[in-house]
């Protein structure tokens, strides 16, 4: 086989028909929450579903993780949604632009590493936050539904969980809207359709830059939105992509994902678009049904543009019950449904911190504000482990020996100083060995440094032995001298 042959099987299409089937049910899957995230930031939905094909035609080429599908995303949409109400859509489009900017500073300044810093505990809160939030989004199109709706739900689920039983050459979310539409259609039920979602676009979009004053004033009104679109839309992709690694059992360039999310939302901006990010629902659902290439996701965005555009009087016409019944089990399997009798098994702060993720994640409406509190806690929680396995041995008697094991940084710095008593010691010769220790920060320098200031004060010669390399290196950019390190 080629190289050229390799790469592209390897990295487009291990499976021609399955990536381009997946890639559709994920484009029926975006259309309803597309749609629903364009009201949110409280423009039309054009806007939405312009971003949505542009972000994945151009991370298709660009993206550092295959099979994972970015669009106008929720997150994003409330995030913007203020600066829309007070500035207009333009000044949005400018904000998307300068997003784009600092999300392709931050892949080539190679800083997706930082993802390493959300912990397991976060990353399920994740999901089931995503999960409840994805299901609770379905329920205004069922609340006060007539029974025709619920009978058809009924049925589409049955289609999407049945059919696979008796055959998986084709996807069954799109069984399930074809049988759907044909059902309601022949039988003229009453039921809400895609039309009645929003006005769709009947034109192709167009390139231009947005329509604001090129000024420091427009600059200081779009910065703070900007970087908050950055942050939420990198913090999105990544946490998608890898759960996305995790379903295909393959790594992804998490540094190039984040500099191609930039290009997409940059280019989606130029297009007439909202920003956008990593959709980790329809990502499930491409990869469910079988895409692990980029053809999927460069297919999702093409079929979006078809269907909004070429094949419109159709798709107007796709009951909403339909894309619920899709959006209902793209729910359950994002669900960690393991992750319940977990909490009963695995550490008690490892579960309150999977806990607030999914608590504060329900209660914002913004999956950023969810990691980010679960992160802050897993780091409080961390230290507050690693500063109580400190310990601090005596021995000896004419000259007194303190043994000091464990890492000395800021949280841990304390219980050091503390466990020296200098109305115990009475003078003695003290020697602090080190050899198991190190020190991490100024904090934890500066504390070795006022024990052995406060012995010598009370008469005790002092000797600090053991110390590695890196602790001397920074005991001696401090100017403190440990006599005997």
């Amino acid at each position: 086989m080629s190289p050229f042959l390799h790469y592209f099987r390897a990295q487009w299409a291990p499976s021609v028909p399955r990536e381009l089937m997946a890639g559709a049910v994920a484009t029926f899957a975006l259309i309803p929450e597309v749609i629903a995230f364009s009201f949110v930031a409280g423009v039309d939905p054009s806007v939405g579903l312009f971003a949505s094909f542009v972000i994945s035609i151009v991370i298709a080429f660009v993206g550092g993780r295959p099979a994972m599908v970015s669009a106008a995303a929720g997150s994003v949409a409330l995030v913007a949604a203020p600066l829309v109400q007070a500035h207009g859509v333009q000044y949005l489009f400018a904000a998307g632009l300068l997003a784009g900017a600092m999300q392709m500073l931050f892949g080539w300044l190679r800083l997706g590493v930082l993802l390493r810093f959300v912990s397991g505990s976060v990353r399920t809160g994740f999901v089931n936050a995503l999960a409840i939030l994805i299901f609770a989004a379905q329920l205004p199109h069922l609340l006060g539904a007539n029974s025709a709706t619920w009978a058809m739900l009924a049925l589409g689920l049955v289609v999407i969980y049945g059919l696979p039983r008796i055959s998986t050459a084709i996807p069954s979310p799109l069984i399930c809207i074809l049988v759907l539409t044909g059902v309601a259609h022949a039988l003229d039920l009453p039921l809400k359709t895609v039309a009645d979602l929003g006005l769709l676009p009947d034109t192709l979009p167009s390139w231009a830059l947005p329509d604001v004053p090129m000024s420091w004033q427009t600059l200081q009104l779009i910065a703070l939105p900007a970087l908050a679109i950055a942050m939420v839309g990198l913090l999105e992709s990544l946490m998608t992509a890898s759960v996305v690694d995790e379903q295909t059992d393959t790594p992804s360039a998490k540094n190039r994902e984040c500099s191609g999310l930039g290009l997409a939302n940059v280019a989606a901006s130029c297009f007439g678009g909202i920003a956008g990010c990593g959709m980790i629902g329809q990502s499930v659902s491409n990869v469910r049904y079988g895409g692990r290439g980029r053809l999927s996701t460069l297919f999702a965005g093409a079929f979006l543009l078809g269907l909004m555009v070429l094949l419109k009087p159709w798709v107007a016409q796709v009951p909403v019950v339909a894309l619920v019944a899709i959006m209902v089990m793209v729910s359950a399997s994002t669900l960690d449904w393991g992750s319940a009798r977990a909490l009963l098994k695995h550490p008690k702060l490892s579960s309150l911190v999977m806990l607030a993720t999914v608590v504060v994640t329900i209660a914002t409406h913004n999956l950023a504000a969810g990691v980010a509190v679960g992160v802050l806690l897993s780091g409080v929680f961390f230290m507050f482990k690693v500063s109580t396995l400190l310990q601090v041995q005596r021995s000896g008697d004419a000259e007194l020996v303190y043994a000091v094991r464990g890492q000395v940084f800021f949280a841990s710095a304390d219980l050091l100083v503390d466990a020296f008593d200098v109305r115990e010691i009475e003078g003695r010769p003290v020697r602090i060995d080190m050899a198991q220790a190190h020190l991490w920060d100024i904090t934890a320098v500066q504390a070795l440094a006022k024990v052995c200031a406060r012995l010598r004060k009370h008469g005790s010669a002092v000797q600090v032995t053991g110390l590695n390399a890196q602790s001397q290196a920074l005991a001696a950019r401090l100017d403190l001298r440990l006599d005997g390190a």
